[in-house]
């Protein structure tokens, strides 16, 4: 199999300029694998749901190609369409059908045969089995965005795009969620994530692109990615009062937290915790407690979309 053969969505080259002359995505290339969970992450504006709501067929793209699950969303729309359900942002359903209506009819608008119709299956998935026939206005936020992810599996597409899925969520619900997203990659099915949450995606994502600017300006592995980010900050008490801040030519920034206490912040390709220490005391202050903070994916998404602007 090539690597196109086994990615879920292969997107090369993909631009999106709207009338007015806005530029949405530009020249994008993003080969996502298959039975991953990918993060596709980048500030407001970046052009993530332009990159969405084309795959989802509901915006025309101004050139480049796309391809959902080995079919291209120009040469076989219905195949590729068949392929993917989408989680948008907003949430959208007919208010005066019931939980099972909107899965049944959802399954019927993609021709699903009834005997092979898990409506009440996904309910239960979701926790809404026992709102299975009240109607759909009367549902909390939480339960409105858990139906629908399960309106988005009714036809059991290989792949489930959610876009932003636990906006407003609470924790239990988000936790509730991600437990079914997680069964479900287990199951096989490529799941795309956007999120604001970059601890979630950070926790939940096997690989993550960042795009920003209607470009993709990382994509790699989680684990890789966060281990970009080379800022590490430590914070020092010491054993008097810090009259004046110590200087050194490896710090990043000093900054005083407490009338003992320190923060240093260095980069680690430049300097290691022992000679940070070092320079401290040799300022002539001891050091009674230290305490460091790891870089995250926050601090490399904030300084590759800082790079970008």
């Amino acid at each position: 199999m090539t690597e196109a053969a086994q990615a879920a969505i292969e997107i090369e080259g993909l631009s999106k300029t709207y009338k007015g002359g806005k530029v949405a995505l530009d020249a994008v290339s993003l080969a996502i694998p298959r039975g991953q969970i990918f993060g596709l992450l980048g500030p407001n504006g970046a052009g993530k749901s332009t990159l969405i709501n084309i795959l989802a067929g509901v915006v025309s793209k101004t050139s480049g190609t796309a391809s959902i699950w080995g079919f291209d969303i120009d040469a076989h729309p219905r195949n590729a369409k068949n392929s993917i359900g989408i989680v948008n942002q907003e949430i959208l359903f007919d208010p005066f059908f019931t939980p099972l209506e909107t899965l049944e009819n959802q399954a019927g608008y993609y021709g699903v045969p009834k005997e092979r119709r898990q409506s009440m299956e996904l309910l239960r998935a979701v926790h809404l089995e026992d709102k299975a026939n009240a109607y759909a206005r009367t549902l909390s936020g939480g339960m409105k965005r858990r139906l629908m992810v399960a309106k988005a599996m009714v036809h059991a597409p290989p792949i489930l795009v959610l876009d932003e899925p636990t906006a407003g969520v609470d924790i239990q619900l988000r936790q509730q969620l991600w437990a079914y997203v997680r069964s479900l990659n287990e199951q096989g099915v490529t799941i795309v994530l956007t999120t604001h949450y970059l601890e979630e995606a950070e926790e939940l994502c096997d690989r993550i692109a960042i795009i920003d600017h209607g470009r993709v300006v990382a994509n790699k592995p989680t684990r890789e990615l966060v281990g970009m980010a080379q800022e590490k900050v430590v914070e020092l008490t010491v054993d008097r009062d810090v009259a004046s801040l110590p200087d050194a030519g490896l710090f990043e920034k000093v900054e005083k937290s407490g009338e003992r206490v320190l923060t240093i912040t260095y980069r680690k390709d430049r300097a290691n915790a022992g000679q940070v220490l070092a320079a401290v005391q040799a300022e002539g202050f001891g050091i009674v407690e230290v305490s460091t903070r790891e870089p995250d994916l926050e601090d490399v998404f904030l300084n590759l979309t800082r790079a970008a602007v």
